[in-house]
C-alpha cells in the first residue's frame, strides 16, 4: 500500500480513529468522565480531546450527561457513551426453549423474553427460527425497539459449530439446530449478523469479564449441569479445536465411564459420572442436588469423580485455575470445592486453583451478551 493511502498506519485518519476508539473504550469501562479527566487518562492534549469529543458527539456516539460541580471554576461537563448508538441481542438455547435479552451498547439490559419449545410448531425445519424470532421479538417489544435497531446477536447453545461445515455438532438433543445454513437463516429472520457459540465457552467469557477468572489468561471452566463440558482458555485465547469440539469432556472416557459411542455423552464418558441427573441418582428417588451433598459420603464420591476428570484435563493443558460452574457445582458449593482440592492433593501433576462460580443469573446469557457487545462495539465504534 502506498504511503499516505487511506488506512495506512500512522496517517492522521488512522490516528484519529485509534484515539476515538481509546476514548470510547474508556467511557465504556469507567462511565461518565469530564474532558479533563479523559485527557489525563489518555494523554491527549486539551485541544485534541475537545475536538475528539465534538466529533464523537456529532456522530451520535457520546453525549453529555450533566456536569461535575463542587470545584472551583465553571462546572465541567460529563461525557458518556450514548446508549442509543447501538443495540444487541443475546440468547441462550436449551432443549426446552430459548431465552433472549436485548441491551444497549453500554450493556444495560432493556428487555428479556423466554419462549418454551412446547409452544412452537413441531416442524423442525422452522422450529429453530420460530423459537429465536419469538424470543427476540418479545425482548424487543419490552425494550421498545425494532429488528433494525440490532447490530449483533450471539446465541449460546450446547454443542459447537464446525468451522468447516457450518453444522452444529455434539448436540443431538437439539432437533432443528443442525442445518448447514443455520446462521444465515437466523440472520435473515433477525435482520442482523448472528454468531452461534458453544454455551460453556460463553460461560467462560462471563467468568473472564465478571467472575472468578478475571485477571487469568490460563484457565478451564468445567460445566457440571444436566450436560457436562469445559471451556479451555490458554494465553487468553479460547481453544476451539479443528471441528469446534475442544472442551467436550462429557465424552471423555474415564475408569468406570467408557467412551460414548454414537449417542449422547450421557451414554458414556465423564458425563455419565457427574451430570446432574446422575448425581441426583446417588440419593433416593426424587432427591435434589442439595439432598445429595447433605451426606458426607455422597459428597466425597462426587468430588472424587469430578477430580478424576479435572486431573485428566490438567495433565494436558496445565491451567492455573479451574472454575466449577453449573447446577452441580452451585449445589456443592465450597464444601465440594474443598473436597475436589483434597482429591487432587498428592497427584504428580501441577495443581491449579479451584474456584466455584459465584456469578448471579445465567452465565451463558451473560457471556452471550458480552460477546455480542464486543462485536457491536467493533462495528459501531469504528470511526475510520
Amino acid at each position: 500500500m502506498a504511503a499516505g493511502a487511506p488506512g495506512t498506519p500512522g496517517t492522521p485518519r488512522v490516528l484519529r480513529a485509534m484515539n476515538d476508539r481509546a476514548v470510547l473504550d474508556l467511557l465504556v469501562a469507567q462511565g461518565p468522565l469530564t474532558r479533563t479527566r479523559i485527557g489525563e487518562l489518555t494523554g491527549l492534549s486539551k485541544p485534541t480531546t475537545s475536538q475528539l469529543l465534538g466529533r464523537l458527539e456529532a456522530a451520535g456516539l457520546v453525549h453529555t450527561t450533566g456536569s461535575l460541580s463542587g470545584r472551583p471554576g465553571p462546572n465541567a461537563l460529563l461525557y458518556e457513551i450514548d446508549p442509543a448508538a447501538g443495540h444487541v441481542a443475546a440468547l441462550s438455547a436449551d432443549p426446552t426453549g430459548i431465552t433472549a435479552q436485548v441491551a444497549d451498547i453500554t450493556g444495560t439490559i432493556l428487555g428479556t423474553e423466554r419462549v418454551e419449545a412446547e409452544a412452537v410448531a413441531e416442524d423442525v425445519r422452522h422450529r429453530t427460527a420460530q423459537l429465536v424470532t419469538e424470543a427476540v421479538d418479545g425482548a424487543l417489544r419490552e425494550a421498545g425497539l425494532r429488528h433494525e435497531d440490532l447490530r449483533a446477536a450471539v446465541i449460546g447453545t450446547p454443542g459447537a459449530i464446525d468451522p468447516q461445515s457450518g453444522q452444529l455438532r455434539y448436540a443431538p438433543h437439539l432437533p432443528g439446530w443442525h442445518s448447514r445454513t443455520l446462521r444465515d437463516d437466523l440472520a435473515a429472520v433477525l435482520g442482523t449478523p448472528v454468531a452461534i457459540e458453544n454455551d460453556v465457552n460463553l460461560a467462560a467469557v462471563a467468568e473472564q469479564y465478571e467472575g472468578a477468572a478475571q485477571d487469568h489468561d490460563n484457565y478451564v471452566l468445567t460445566w457440571l449441569d444436566e450436560g457436562v463440558g469445559a471451556a479451555i482458555v490458554l494465553g487468553g485465547t479460547l481453544l476451539r479445536g479443528a471441528t469446534g469440539g475442544a472442551g467436550e469432556i462429557g465424552y471423555m472416557p474415564l475408569p468406570g465411564a467408557p467412551l460414548a459411542k454414537g449417542g449422547p455423552a450421557g451414554d458414556g464418558g465423564f458425563e455419565s459420572l457427574v451430570a446432574a441427573e446422575v448425581v441426583r441418582g446417588l440419593a433416593s428417588p426424587g432427591a435434589t442436588l442439595a439432598d445429595v451433598f447433605a451426606d458426607d459420603a455422597r459428597l466425597a464420591e462426587v468430588a472424587r469423580r469430578i477430580a478424576t476428570g479435572i486431573a485428566a484435563v490438567v495433565a494436558v493443558v496445565d491451567p492455573e485455575l479451574v472454575v466449577l460452574s453449573g447446577a452441580v457445582a452451585q449445589a456443592g458449593g465450597d464444601k465440594l470445592r474443598v473436597r475436589v482440592e483434597e482429591e487432587l492433593t498428592g497427584l504428580a501433576l501441577p495443581r491449579p486453583q479451584i474456584r466455584v462460580s459465584e456469578l448471579a443469573g445465567d452465565p451463558i446469557l451473560t457471556g452471550a451478551l458480552r460477546s455480542a457487545l464486543t462485536q457491536a462495539r467493533d462495528q459501531v465504534f469504528d470511526t475510520a
